[in-house]
Protein backbone atom coordinates (compact mmCIF):
# COMPACT_ATOMS: atom_id res chain seq x y z
CA UNK A 1 0.00 0.00 0.00
CA UNK A 2 2.87 2.37 0.74
CA UNK A 3 4.22 2.07 -2.80
CA UNK A 4 0.81 3.12 -4.18
CA UNK A 5 0.48 6.17 -1.92
CA UNK A 6 2.73 8.46 -4.03
CA UNK A 7 0.69 7.53 -7.12
CA UNK A 8 -2.55 8.43 -5.33
CA UNK A 9 -1.08 11.77 -4.24
CA UNK A 10 0.14 12.46 -7.79
CA UNK A 11 -3.32 11.65 -9.19
CA UNK A 12 -5.00 14.02 -6.71
CA UNK A 13 -2.56 16.82 -7.57
CA UNK A 14 -3.15 16.37 -11.31
CA UNK A 15 -6.91 16.31 -10.74
CA UNK A 16 -6.76 19.58 -8.78
CA UNK A 17 -4.61 21.54 -11.26
CA UNK A 18 -7.47 22.72 -13.55
CA UNK A 19 -9.25 24.16 -10.50
CA UNK A 20 -6.31 26.33 -9.44
CA UNK A 21 -7.51 29.97 -9.57
CA UNK A 22 -6.00 31.90 -12.45
CA UNK A 23 -4.57 28.80 -14.16
CA UNK A 24 -3.74 29.93 -17.74
CA UNK A 25 -5.36 27.78 -20.47
CA UNK A 26 -1.93 27.58 -22.13
CA UNK A 27 -0.60 25.50 -19.21
CA UNK A 28 -3.46 23.04 -19.59
CA UNK A 29 -2.48 22.63 -23.27
CA UNK A 30 1.10 22.09 -22.16
CA UNK A 31 0.03 19.44 -19.63
CA UNK A 32 -2.01 17.69 -22.33
CA UNK A 33 1.08 17.52 -24.54
CA UNK A 34 3.19 16.27 -21.62
CA UNK A 35 0.67 13.49 -20.98
CA UNK A 36 0.61 12.39 -24.63
CA UNK A 37 4.41 12.39 -24.78
CA UNK A 38 4.69 10.55 -21.46
CA UNK A 39 2.64 7.63 -22.79
CA UNK A 40 5.14 7.04 -25.60
CA UNK A 41 8.14 7.60 -23.32
CA UNK A 42 6.72 5.13 -20.79
CA UNK A 43 6.64 2.45 -23.46
CA UNK A 44 10.23 3.26 -24.38
CA UNK A 45 11.24 2.93 -20.74
CA UNK A 46 10.04 -0.66 -20.84
CA UNK A 47 11.38 -1.32 -24.33
CA UNK A 48 14.79 0.36 -24.12
CA UNK A 49 15.58 0.98 -20.47
CA UNK A 50 14.30 -2.37 -19.19
CA UNK A 51 14.25 -4.67 -22.21
CA UNK A 52 17.43 -3.29 -23.78
CA UNK A 53 15.87 -2.75 -27.25
CA UNK A 54 16.65 0.66 -28.76
CA UNK A 55 13.87 1.97 -31.01
CA UNK A 56 13.73 5.17 -33.06
CA UNK A 57 10.41 4.23 -34.65
CA UNK A 58 7.84 4.71 -31.89
CA UNK A 59 6.38 7.79 -33.57
CA UNK A 60 5.07 5.50 -36.31
CA UNK A 61 2.95 3.61 -33.76
CA UNK A 62 1.55 6.94 -32.55
CA UNK A 63 0.58 7.49 -36.19
CA UNK A 64 -1.13 4.08 -36.41
CA UNK A 65 -3.28 4.90 -33.39
CA UNK A 66 -4.14 8.38 -34.69
CA UNK A 67 -4.91 7.39 -38.28
CA UNK A 68 -6.97 4.34 -37.26
CA UNK A 69 -9.41 6.41 -35.21
CA UNK A 70 -9.37 9.21 -37.78
CA UNK A 71 -10.39 6.91 -40.63
CA UNK A 72 -12.95 4.91 -38.65
CA UNK A 73 -14.63 7.92 -37.05
CA UNK A 74 -14.76 10.13 -40.18
CA UNK A 75 -15.17 7.69 -43.09
CA UNK A 76 -17.22 5.00 -41.33
CA UNK A 77 -18.85 7.11 -38.61
CA UNK A 78 -17.83 4.93 -35.68
CA UNK A 79 -17.99 6.39 -32.18
CA UNK A 80 -14.53 7.51 -30.98
CA UNK A 81 -14.83 5.21 -27.97
CA UNK A 82 -15.42 2.22 -30.27
CA UNK A 83 -12.29 3.11 -32.22
CA UNK A 84 -10.12 2.94 -29.08
CA UNK A 85 -9.76 -0.88 -28.92
CA UNK A 86 -9.35 -0.98 -32.70
CA UNK A 87 -6.55 1.62 -32.57
CA UNK A 88 -4.77 -0.39 -29.90
CA UNK A 89 -5.26 -3.66 -31.81
CA UNK A 90 -3.91 -2.15 -35.04
CA UNK A 91 -0.86 -0.80 -33.22
CA UNK A 92 -0.32 -4.15 -31.50
CA UNK A 93 -0.72 -6.25 -34.69
CA UNK A 94 1.64 -4.06 -36.67
CA UNK A 95 4.09 -4.29 -33.76
CA UNK A 96 3.94 -8.08 -34.10
CA UNK A 97 4.69 -7.89 -37.83
CA UNK A 98 7.55 -5.40 -37.41
CA UNK A 99 8.77 -7.09 -34.24
CA UNK A 100 9.17 -10.48 -35.93
CA UNK A 101 11.96 -8.89 -37.93
CA UNK A 102 13.21 -6.20 -35.56
CA UNK A 103 13.66 -8.04 -32.24
CA UNK A 104 15.96 -10.58 -33.88
CA UNK A 105 18.45 -7.83 -34.66
CA UNK A 106 21.20 -6.92 -32.23
CA UNK A 107 23.93 -4.32 -31.79
CA UNK A 108 23.68 -1.25 -34.02
CA UNK A 109 21.46 -3.11 -36.49
CA UNK A 110 18.49 -2.87 -34.11
CA UNK A 111 18.22 0.96 -33.88
CA UNK A 112 19.05 1.25 -37.59
CA UNK A 113 16.27 -1.20 -38.36
CA UNK A 114 13.70 0.74 -36.32
CA UNK A 115 14.85 3.98 -37.95
CA UNK A 116 14.44 2.42 -41.41
CA UNK A 117 10.86 1.26 -40.94
CA UNK A 118 10.03 4.49 -39.10
CA UNK A 119 11.08 6.48 -42.18
CA UNK A 120 9.24 4.06 -44.46
CA UNK A 121 5.98 4.33 -42.54
CA UNK A 122 6.22 8.12 -42.39
CA UNK A 123 6.56 8.12 -46.19
CA UNK A 124 3.57 5.74 -46.42
CA UNK A 125 1.36 8.03 -44.31
CA UNK A 126 2.03 10.91 -46.71
CA UNK A 127 1.32 8.93 -49.90
CA UNK A 128 -1.82 6.89 -49.20
CA UNK A 129 -4.97 8.45 -50.62
CA UNK A 130 -7.37 7.16 -47.95
CA UNK A 131 -5.14 8.77 -45.28
CA UNK A 132 -5.36 12.14 -47.01
CA UNK A 133 -1.76 12.14 -48.24
CA UNK A 134 0.21 15.15 -46.88
CA UNK A 135 -2.98 17.02 -45.97
CA UNK A 136 -4.10 14.28 -43.60
CA UNK A 137 -7.61 13.90 -42.19
CA UNK A 138 -9.64 16.68 -40.55
CA UNK A 139 -13.04 17.06 -38.88
CA UNK A 140 -12.37 14.19 -36.48
CA UNK A 141 -15.22 14.06 -33.93
CA UNK A 142 -14.32 14.87 -30.31
CA UNK A 143 -14.59 12.46 -27.43
CA UNK A 144 -17.91 12.74 -25.62
CA UNK A 145 -19.66 11.32 -22.58
CA UNK A 146 -23.41 11.75 -22.97
CA UNK A 147 -23.97 15.37 -23.90
CA UNK A 148 -20.54 16.43 -22.64
CA UNK A 149 -18.23 16.96 -25.64
CA UNK A 150 -14.48 17.28 -25.07
CA UNK A 151 -13.93 20.13 -27.49
CA UNK A 152 -11.27 22.05 -25.55
CA UNK A 153 -7.84 21.08 -24.17
CA UNK A 154 -9.26 21.53 -20.67
CA UNK A 155 -12.14 19.13 -21.25
CA UNK A 156 -9.93 16.29 -22.60
CA UNK A 157 -7.30 16.88 -19.91
CA UNK A 158 -8.72 14.26 -17.54
CA UNK A 159 -9.01 11.61 -20.28
CA UNK A 160 -5.31 12.05 -21.09
CA UNK A 161 -4.07 11.93 -17.51
CA UNK A 162 -6.32 9.04 -16.50
CA UNK A 163 -4.74 7.16 -19.42
CA UNK A 164 -1.23 8.13 -18.22
CA UNK A 165 -1.81 7.02 -14.62
CA UNK A 166 -3.55 3.77 -15.58
CA UNK A 167 -0.78 2.99 -18.09
CA UNK A 168 1.86 3.64 -15.44
CA UNK A 169 0.10 1.31 -13.00
CA UNK A 170 -0.25 -1.43 -15.61
CA UNK A 171 3.42 -1.10 -16.59
CA UNK A 172 4.58 -1.14 -12.96
CA UNK A 173 2.42 -4.20 -12.27
CA UNK A 174 4.02 -5.96 -15.24
CA UNK A 175 7.53 -5.18 -14.03
CA UNK A 176 6.68 -6.33 -10.50
CA UNK A 177 5.95 -9.90 -11.61
CA UNK A 178 7.40 -13.15 -12.86
CA UNK A 179 7.20 -11.83 -16.44
CA UNK A 180 8.73 -8.49 -15.45
CA UNK A 181 11.72 -10.15 -13.82
CA UNK A 182 12.29 -12.14 -17.02
CA UNK A 183 12.23 -8.91 -19.04
CA UNK A 184 14.62 -7.15 -16.66
CA UNK A 185 17.00 -10.12 -16.77
CA UNK A 186 17.49 -9.54 -20.51
CA UNK A 187 19.59 -6.44 -19.82
CA UNK A 188 22.43 -8.67 -18.58
CA UNK A 189 22.32 -10.75 -21.75
CA UNK A 190 20.15 -13.63 -22.85
CA UNK A 191 22.39 -16.49 -21.64
CA UNK A 192 21.54 -16.25 -17.93
CA UNK A 193 17.84 -15.60 -18.59
CA UNK A 194 17.52 -18.58 -20.93
CA UNK A 195 19.34 -20.82 -18.44
CA UNK A 196 16.30 -20.44 -16.17
CA UNK A 197 13.65 -20.97 -18.82
CA UNK A 198 13.05 -17.44 -20.14
CA UNK A 199 12.05 -17.49 -23.80
CA UNK A 200 14.06 -14.49 -25.01
CA UNK A 201 12.30 -13.74 -28.35
CA UNK A 202 8.90 -13.99 -26.63
CA UNK A 203 9.95 -11.61 -23.84
CA UNK A 204 11.35 -9.13 -26.36
CA UNK A 205 8.20 -9.32 -28.45
CA UNK A 206 6.08 -8.66 -25.36
CA UNK A 207 7.86 -5.40 -24.51
CA UNK A 208 7.81 -4.39 -28.18
CA UNK A 209 4.02 -4.83 -28.34
CA UNK A 210 3.47 -3.14 -24.96
CA UNK A 211 5.43 -0.06 -26.06
CA UNK A 212 3.57 0.04 -29.38
CA UNK A 213 0.15 -0.17 -27.70
CA UNK A 214 1.02 2.73 -25.36
CA UNK A 215 2.16 4.74 -28.38
CA UNK A 216 -1.10 3.85 -30.17
CA UNK A 217 -3.07 5.06 -27.13
CA UNK A 218 -1.19 8.35 -27.30
CA UNK A 219 -2.02 8.65 -31.00
CA UNK A 220 -5.71 7.96 -30.37
CA UNK A 221 -5.88 10.71 -27.75
CA UNK A 222 -3.84 13.08 -29.95
CA UNK A 223 -6.28 12.67 -32.86
CA UNK A 224 -9.27 13.61 -30.70
CA UNK A 225 -7.40 16.46 -29.01
CA UNK A 226 -6.33 18.08 -32.28
CA UNK A 227 -9.35 16.77 -34.25
CA UNK A 228 -7.06 16.51 -37.28
CA UNK A 229 -4.05 14.40 -38.18
CA UNK A 230 -1.33 14.67 -40.82
CA UNK A 231 2.03 12.86 -41.21
CA UNK A 232 4.22 15.62 -39.71
CA UNK A 233 4.18 14.52 -36.01
CA UNK A 234 4.97 10.90 -36.89
CA UNK A 235 8.36 11.25 -38.60
CA UNK A 236 11.85 10.06 -37.68
CA UNK A 237 12.67 13.28 -35.81
CA UNK A 238 9.75 12.69 -33.44
CA UNK A 239 10.87 9.09 -32.94
CA UNK A 240 14.37 10.21 -31.97
CA UNK A 241 12.92 12.83 -29.63
CA UNK A 242 10.73 10.27 -27.85
CA UNK A 243 13.76 8.08 -27.17
CA UNK A 244 15.71 11.10 -25.94
CA UNK A 245 12.89 11.97 -23.55
CA UNK A 246 13.01 8.48 -22.03
CA UNK A 247 16.78 8.77 -21.57
CA UNK A 248 16.56 12.23 -19.98
CA UNK A 249 13.91 11.10 -17.49
CA UNK A 250 15.70 7.84 -16.72
CA UNK A 251 15.46 4.88 -19.05
CA UNK A 252 14.39 2.01 -16.83
CA UNK A 253 12.08 4.01 -14.55
CA UNK A 254 8.37 4.26 -15.38
CA UNK A 255 7.92 7.66 -13.75
CA UNK A 256 11.16 8.75 -15.40
CA UNK A 257 9.23 8.70 -18.67
CA UNK A 258 6.67 11.14 -17.25
CA UNK A 259 9.37 13.39 -15.76
CA UNK A 260 11.40 13.35 -18.98
CA UNK A 261 8.32 14.34 -20.98
CA UNK A 262 7.67 17.26 -18.62
CA UNK A 263 11.29 18.47 -18.77
CA UNK A 264 11.63 18.32 -22.55
CA UNK A 265 8.17 19.68 -23.46
CA UNK A 266 8.41 22.60 -21.03
CA UNK A 267 12.03 23.38 -21.94
CA UNK A 268 11.21 23.47 -25.65
CA UNK A 269 8.22 25.70 -25.09
CA UNK A 270 10.13 28.13 -22.86
CA UNK A 271 13.02 28.42 -25.31
CA UNK A 272 10.71 28.89 -28.32
CA UNK A 273 8.73 31.58 -26.47
CA UNK A 274 11.44 33.62 -24.78
CA UNK A 275 14.74 33.07 -26.60
CA UNK A 276 13.71 35.10 -29.70
CA UNK A 277 13.03 38.02 -27.36
CA UNK A 278 16.57 37.83 -25.97
CA UNK A 279 18.25 37.12 -29.32
CA UNK A 280 16.05 38.65 -32.03
CA UNK A 281 16.66 37.59 -35.61
CA UNK A 282 18.74 34.59 -34.56
CA UNK A 283 16.72 31.99 -36.53
CA UNK A 284 16.55 28.52 -34.97
CA UNK A 285 19.05 29.25 -32.20
CA UNK A 286 16.65 27.71 -29.67
CA UNK A 287 17.40 24.28 -31.13
CA UNK A 288 21.10 24.77 -30.42
CA UNK A 289 20.47 26.05 -26.89
CA UNK A 290 18.00 23.22 -26.29
CA UNK A 291 20.62 20.65 -27.26
CA UNK A 292 23.31 22.26 -25.09
CA UNK A 293 21.00 22.38 -22.06
CA UNK A 294 20.00 18.72 -22.41
CA UNK A 295 23.63 17.62 -22.78
CA UNK A 296 24.47 19.60 -19.62
CA UNK A 297 21.52 17.94 -17.87
CA UNK A 298 22.76 14.47 -18.81
CA UNK A 299 26.24 15.39 -17.58
CA UNK A 300 24.70 16.21 -14.20
CA UNK A 301 22.52 13.08 -14.19
CA UNK A 302 23.97 10.54 -16.67
CA UNK A 303 21.49 7.86 -15.59
CA UNK A 304 18.52 10.21 -16.00
CA UNK A 305 16.88 12.85 -13.83
CA UNK A 306 14.49 10.51 -12.00
CA UNK A 307 17.16 8.19 -10.47
CA UNK A 308 19.28 11.27 -9.74
CA UNK A 309 16.43 12.81 -7.73
CA UNK A 310 15.69 9.48 -6.02
CA UNK A 311 19.33 9.28 -4.89
CA UNK A 312 18.66 12.13 -2.45
CA UNK A 313 15.98 10.09 -0.67
CA UNK A 314 16.92 7.62 2.09
CA UNK A 315 17.81 4.23 0.63
CA UNK A 316 15.35 1.47 1.45
CA UNK A 317 17.19 -1.74 2.26
CA UNK A 318 14.44 -3.50 4.16
CA UNK A 319 11.22 -5.06 3.03
CA UNK A 320 8.58 -7.49 4.13
CA UNK A 321 9.77 -11.07 4.28
CA UNK A 322 7.67 -13.43 2.13
CA UNK A 323 5.39 -15.86 3.94
CA UNK A 324 7.49 -19.01 4.62
CA UNK A 325 4.36 -21.18 4.77
CA UNK A 326 3.77 -20.77 1.02
CA UNK A 327 5.43 -23.49 -1.02
CA UNK A 328 5.74 -24.44 -4.67
CA UNK A 329 5.23 -27.98 -5.84
CA UNK A 330 8.49 -29.92 -6.27
CA UNK A 331 9.45 -30.10 -9.94
CA UNK A 332 11.92 -32.96 -9.88
CA UNK A 333 12.40 -36.25 -8.11
CA UNK A 334 15.82 -37.81 -7.55
CA UNK A 335 16.31 -41.18 -9.25
CA UNK A 336 17.56 -44.26 -7.45
CA UNK A 337 21.02 -44.59 -5.98
CA UNK A 338 22.49 -46.41 -8.99
CA UNK A 339 21.04 -44.28 -11.76
CA UNK A 340 23.24 -42.16 -14.05
CA UNK A 341 21.95 -38.58 -14.21
CA UNK A 342 24.31 -37.16 -16.81
CA UNK A 343 26.26 -39.01 -19.48
CA UNK A 344 28.76 -37.14 -21.67
CA UNK A 345 30.07 -39.34 -24.51
CA UNK A 346 32.92 -38.19 -26.76
CA UNK A 347 31.69 -34.59 -26.68
CA UNK A 348 33.61 -32.38 -29.08
CA UNK A 349 33.38 -28.63 -29.69
CA UNK A 350 35.37 -26.97 -32.44
CA UNK A 351 35.54 -23.24 -33.21
CA UNK A 352 37.08 -23.10 -36.66
CA UNK A 353 40.54 -24.58 -36.24
CA UNK A 354 40.43 -24.44 -32.44
CA UNK A 355 39.29 -27.57 -30.59
CA UNK A 356 37.93 -26.39 -27.24
CA UNK A 357 36.59 -29.79 -26.12
CA UNK A 358 38.17 -32.91 -27.59
CA UNK A 359 36.09 -36.11 -27.35
CA UNK A 360 35.48 -35.82 -23.62
CA UNK A 361 33.53 -38.56 -21.83
CA UNK A 362 32.39 -38.77 -18.20
CA UNK A 363 29.21 -39.21 -16.19
CA UNK A 364 27.56 -37.94 -13.02
CA UNK A 365 25.73 -40.41 -10.79
CA UNK A 366 22.88 -39.72 -8.39
CA UNK A 367 23.89 -38.29 -4.99
CA UNK A 368 27.41 -37.51 -6.19
CA UNK A 369 29.69 -34.48 -6.28
CA UNK A 370 31.93 -34.50 -9.36
CA UNK A 371 34.62 -31.86 -9.91
CA UNK A 372 35.80 -30.81 -13.36
CA UNK A 373 39.29 -29.34 -13.02
CA UNK A 374 42.14 -28.24 -15.26
CA UNK A 375 44.34 -25.24 -16.09
CA UNK A 376 42.88 -22.05 -17.57
CA UNK A 377 41.71 -22.68 -21.11
CA UNK A 378 41.27 -26.42 -20.55
CA UNK A 379 37.67 -26.35 -21.82
CA UNK A 380 35.81 -26.62 -18.51
CA UNK A 381 33.34 -23.75 -19.02
CA UNK A 382 32.84 -24.80 -22.65
CA UNK A 383 31.88 -28.26 -21.39
CA UNK A 384 29.37 -26.63 -19.03
CA UNK A 385 27.93 -24.68 -21.96
CA UNK A 386 27.57 -27.88 -23.99
CA UNK A 387 25.70 -29.58 -21.15
CA UNK A 388 23.33 -26.65 -20.59
CA UNK A 389 22.59 -25.98 -24.27
CA UNK A 390 24.35 -22.62 -24.55
CA UNK A 391 26.59 -24.23 -27.19
CA UNK A 392 25.89 -27.16 -29.51
CA UNK A 393 28.41 -30.00 -29.67
CA UNK A 394 30.25 -30.46 -32.97
CA UNK A 395 30.03 -34.22 -32.39
CA UNK A 396 29.40 -36.71 -29.62
CA UNK A 397 26.34 -36.88 -27.38
CA UNK A 398 25.07 -35.69 -24.00
CA UNK A 399 22.27 -37.59 -22.23
CA UNK A 400 20.18 -36.88 -19.16
CA UNK A 401 18.62 -39.94 -17.52
CA UNK A 402 19.34 -41.87 -20.72
CA UNK A 403 17.63 -39.34 -23.01
CA UNK A 404 19.89 -37.60 -25.53
CA UNK A 405 19.60 -33.83 -25.51
CA UNK A 406 20.06 -33.50 -29.30
CA UNK A 407 20.86 -29.77 -29.43
CA UNK A 408 18.10 -28.91 -26.99
CA UNK A 409 17.99 -25.18 -26.07
CA UNK A 410 18.71 -24.04 -22.49
CA UNK A 411 14.99 -23.53 -21.82
CA UNK A 412 14.36 -27.24 -22.41
CA UNK A 413 17.39 -28.45 -20.49
CA UNK A 414 16.45 -26.57 -17.32
CA UNK A 415 13.04 -28.29 -17.48
CA UNK A 416 14.89 -31.58 -17.06
CA UNK A 417 16.13 -30.43 -13.65
CA UNK A 418 19.58 -29.07 -14.55
CA UNK A 419 20.53 -25.61 -13.29
CA UNK A 420 23.78 -23.70 -13.21
CA UNK A 421 25.85 -20.74 -12.10
CA UNK A 422 28.34 -18.85 -14.26
CA UNK A 423 32.08 -18.25 -14.30
CA UNK A 424 31.42 -14.51 -14.57
CA UNK A 425 28.54 -13.49 -12.29
CA UNK A 426 25.35 -12.78 -14.23
CA UNK A 427 23.03 -10.98 -11.80
CA UNK A 428 20.94 -7.88 -12.49
CA UNK A 429 22.70 -5.33 -10.22
CA UNK A 430 19.76 -2.94 -9.80
CA UNK A 431 17.38 -5.71 -8.74
CA UNK A 432 17.26 -6.94 -5.16
CA UNK A 433 18.75 -10.25 -4.09
CA UNK A 434 15.21 -11.60 -3.65
CA UNK A 435 14.19 -10.59 -7.18
CA UNK A 436 17.36 -12.03 -8.73
CA UNK A 437 16.91 -15.36 -6.96
CA UNK A 438 13.21 -15.50 -7.91
CA UNK A 439 14.26 -15.57 -11.59
CA UNK A 440 15.44 -19.12 -10.91
CA UNK A 441 11.84 -20.15 -10.16
CA UNK A 442 10.56 -18.72 -13.45
CA UNK A 443 9.38 -22.06 -14.84
CA UNK A 444 7.67 -22.94 -11.56
CA UNK A 445 5.27 -19.99 -11.92
CA UNK A 446 2.21 -19.95 -14.17
CA UNK A 447 0.84 -16.39 -14.38
CA UNK A 448 1.18 -14.66 -17.73
CA UNK A 449 1.68 -10.99 -18.64
CA UNK A 450 -2.03 -10.10 -18.78
CA UNK A 451 -2.64 -11.47 -15.28
CA UNK A 452 0.41 -9.54 -14.08
CA UNK A 453 -0.81 -6.26 -15.56
CA UNK A 454 -4.20 -6.65 -13.88
CA UNK A 455 -2.64 -7.76 -10.57
CA UNK A 456 -4.29 -11.17 -10.74
CA UNK A 457 -1.01 -13.01 -10.16
CA UNK A 458 -0.52 -12.21 -6.48
CA UNK A 459 -1.04 -15.76 -5.16
CA UNK A 460 1.39 -17.22 -7.71
CA UNK A 461 3.84 -14.39 -7.10
CA UNK A 462 3.75 -14.87 -3.33
CA UNK A 463 4.76 -18.53 -3.72
CA UNK A 464 7.63 -17.68 -6.07
CA UNK A 465 9.01 -15.05 -3.69
CA UNK A 466 8.58 -17.38 -0.71
CA UNK A 467 10.62 -20.04 -2.53
CA UNK A 468 13.30 -17.46 -3.38
CA UNK A 469 13.44 -16.32 0.27
CA UNK A 470 13.75 -19.94 1.41
CA UNK A 471 16.77 -20.54 -0.84
CA UNK A 472 18.38 -17.25 0.24
CA UNK A 473 18.06 -18.30 3.87
CA UNK A 474 19.43 -21.72 2.92
CA UNK A 475 22.68 -20.23 1.57
CA UNK A 476 23.05 -17.90 4.56
CA UNK A 477 22.21 -14.52 3.01
CA UNK A 478 18.88 -13.85 4.70
CA UNK A 479 20.13 -10.50 6.00
CA UNK A 480 20.87 -9.26 2.47
CA UNK A 481 17.55 -10.37 0.96
CA UNK A 482 16.29 -6.87 0.17
CA UNK A 483 19.62 -5.30 -0.79
CA UNK A 484 20.48 -4.57 -4.41
CA UNK A 485 22.54 -7.41 -5.84
CA UNK A 486 25.09 -4.97 -7.23
CA UNK A 487 25.91 -3.74 -3.71
CA UNK A 488 27.16 -7.15 -2.54
CA UNK A 489 30.75 -8.39 -2.65
CA UNK A 490 31.79 -10.72 -5.48
CA UNK A 491 31.79 -13.70 -3.13
CA UNK A 492 28.26 -12.93 -1.93
CA UNK A 493 27.08 -12.50 -5.51
CA UNK A 494 28.34 -15.99 -6.30
CA UNK A 495 26.34 -17.34 -3.36
CA UNK A 496 23.27 -15.49 -4.68
CA UNK A 497 23.76 -17.28 -8.01
CA UNK A 498 23.73 -20.62 -6.18
CA UNK A 499 20.46 -19.67 -4.44
CA UNK A 500 19.01 -18.72 -7.83
CA UNK A 501 20.06 -22.09 -9.28
CA UNK A 502 18.50 -23.92 -6.30
CA UNK A 503 15.16 -22.23 -7.04
CA UNK A 504 14.91 -24.46 -10.11
CA UNK A 505 14.56 -27.42 -7.71
CA UNK A 506 17.27 -29.25 -9.69
CA UNK A 507 18.41 -32.84 -9.59
CA UNK A 508 21.79 -31.78 -11.01
CA UNK A 509 23.47 -28.51 -10.02
CA UNK A 510 26.31 -27.16 -12.19
CA UNK A 511 28.58 -24.68 -10.38
CA UNK A 512 31.22 -22.73 -12.32
CA UNK A 513 33.96 -21.61 -9.87
CA UNK A 514 31.58 -21.16 -6.91
CA UNK A 515 34.38 -20.62 -4.35
CA UNK A 516 36.11 -17.81 -6.28
CA UNK A 517 36.15 -14.66 -4.16
CA UNK A 518 35.07 -16.41 -0.96
CA UNK A 519 36.96 -16.20 2.33
CA UNK A 520 38.05 -19.37 4.14
CA UNK A 521 35.00 -19.57 6.44
CA UNK A 522 32.66 -18.86 3.53
CA UNK A 523 34.25 -21.74 1.59
CA UNK A 524 33.71 -24.04 4.55
CA UNK A 525 30.05 -23.02 4.73
CA UNK A 526 29.66 -23.56 0.97
CA UNK A 527 31.23 -27.04 1.21
CA UNK A 528 28.85 -27.89 4.07
CA UNK A 529 25.87 -26.72 1.97
CA UNK A 530 26.95 -28.82 -1.03
CA UNK A 531 27.35 -31.91 1.11
CA UNK A 532 23.85 -31.33 2.53
CA UNK A 533 22.48 -31.03 -1.00
CA UNK A 534 24.17 -34.28 -2.00
CA UNK A 535 22.88 -36.08 1.07
CA UNK A 536 19.41 -34.74 0.29
CA UNK A 537 19.45 -36.40 -3.14
CA UNK A 538 20.95 -33.72 -5.41
CA UNK A 539 24.04 -34.22 -7.56
CA UNK A 540 26.64 -31.51 -8.16
CA UNK A 541 29.07 -30.97 -11.04
CA UNK A 542 31.50 -28.15 -10.28
CA UNK A 543 34.42 -26.38 -11.91
CA UNK A 544 36.91 -25.01 -9.39
CA UNK A 545 40.57 -23.93 -9.22
CA UNK A 546 40.90 -24.17 -5.42
CA UNK A 547 42.39 -27.65 -5.09
CA UNK A 548 42.04 -27.75 -1.30
CA UNK A 549 38.31 -27.04 -1.66
CA UNK A 550 37.92 -29.67 -4.40
CA UNK A 551 39.94 -32.44 -2.76
CA UNK A 552 37.99 -32.19 0.50
CA UNK A 553 34.60 -32.09 -1.21
CA UNK A 554 34.42 -34.10 -4.45
CA UNK A 555 33.57 -37.78 -4.67
CA UNK A 556 35.17 -37.98 -8.12
CA UNK A 557 37.34 -35.66 -10.17
CA UNK A 558 37.62 -35.32 -13.97
CA UNK A 559 40.74 -33.51 -15.23
CA UNK A 560 40.90 -31.66 -18.57
CA UNK A 561 43.95 -30.24 -20.33
CA UNK A 562 43.69 -28.40 -23.66
CA UNK A 563 40.17 -29.77 -24.09
CA UNK A 564 41.15 -33.41 -23.56
CA UNK A 565 40.38 -35.59 -20.55
CA UNK A 566 43.68 -36.74 -19.06
CA UNK A 567 42.50 -38.33 -15.81
CA UNK A 568 39.45 -39.37 -13.81
CA UNK A 569 39.17 -40.85 -10.33
CA UNK A 570 38.90 -40.21 -6.62
CA UNK A 571 40.71 -37.24 -5.04
CA UNK A 572 43.38 -39.58 -3.63
CA UNK A 573 44.06 -41.01 -7.11
CA UNK A 574 44.15 -37.64 -8.81
CA UNK A 575 46.64 -36.21 -6.28
CA UNK A 576 49.31 -38.70 -7.36
CA UNK A 577 48.53 -38.89 -11.09
CA UNK A 578 51.68 -37.86 -13.05
CA UNK A 579 49.67 -36.46 -15.98
CA UNK A 580 47.74 -34.17 -13.61
CA UNK A 581 50.95 -33.03 -11.90
CA UNK A 582 52.47 -32.30 -15.31
CA UNK A 583 49.44 -30.32 -16.48
CA UNK A 584 49.35 -28.18 -13.34
CA UNK A 585 53.01 -27.84 -12.38
CA UNK A 586 55.03 -28.48 -15.54
CA UNK A 587 57.57 -31.18 -16.46
CA UNK A 588 60.44 -29.69 -14.46
CA UNK A 589 58.44 -29.76 -11.26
Amino acid sequence: MQSRLPILIFALVMAAIPFVPGMPPFWIVLLDNIGLTALVAMGLVLLTGVGGLTSFGQAAFVGFGAYTTAVLSTTYGLSPWLTLPLSLVVSGLLAVLLGLVTVRLSGHYLPLGTLAWGLGLFYLFSKLEFLGRNDGISAIPPLSIGSFRMLSPGSIYYAIWVAVILSALVTMNLLDSRTGRAIRALRRGHVAAEAFGVHTPRAKMLVFIHAAVLAGLSGWLYAHLQRAVNPTPFGAQAGIEYLFIAVVGGAGYVWGGVLGAAIVVILKEVLQSYLPLLLPGSGQVETIVFGIMLVALLQLAPGGVWPWLMSFLPERTSGRKPDPSLKLEARTRSPGQSRVLLQVEKARKQFGGVIAVNNVSFDVQAREIVALIGPNGAGKSTTFNLITGVLSATSGSISVLGNKLDRAPPQEIVKLGISRTFQHVKLVPDMTVLENVAIGAHLRGHSGPLASMLRLDRADEAKLLAEAARQIERVGLGGQMHQLAGSLSLGQQRIVEIARALCVDPMLLLLDEPAAGLRHMEKQQLAKLLRELRDGGMSVLLVEHDMGFVMNLADRIVVLDFGTKIAEGTPATIKTNPEVIKAYLGVAA
